[in-house]
């Protein structure tokens, strides 16, 4: 498989688990069902982890939820991480 740009990676992922870091500490998974050029994108079945760290007291907290259907506004993307189908 020949990838030309970034965006032949989430094309090749649509209908397929995807692992997508944003700012502010937050990790989704979830199915990717859409995007676009501002890597704005739509997931269903999606686990939100979010981490805050408090600095002065040294405790992290982890929260987790679950979420039916989610828009994700792309300019906070920092990663997206997929896995490739073998053809």
């Amino acid at each position: 498989m020949v990838l030309k740009s970034p965006y032949d990676l989430l094309k090749v992922s649509l209908d397929e688990k995807i692992d997508v870091k944003l700012k502010e500490n937050i990790m989704l998974k979830g199915i990717l069902h859409g995007y676009d050029k501002h890597l704005n994108m739509v997931l269903e079945d999606v686990e939100e982890t979010k981490t805050d760290v408090n600095v002065e007291t040294e405790k992290i907290e982890v929260t987790k939820r679950n979420i039916d259907m989610l828009f994700v506004r792309g300019d906070t993307v920092i990663l997206v991480n997929t896995k490739l189908r073998e053809e």
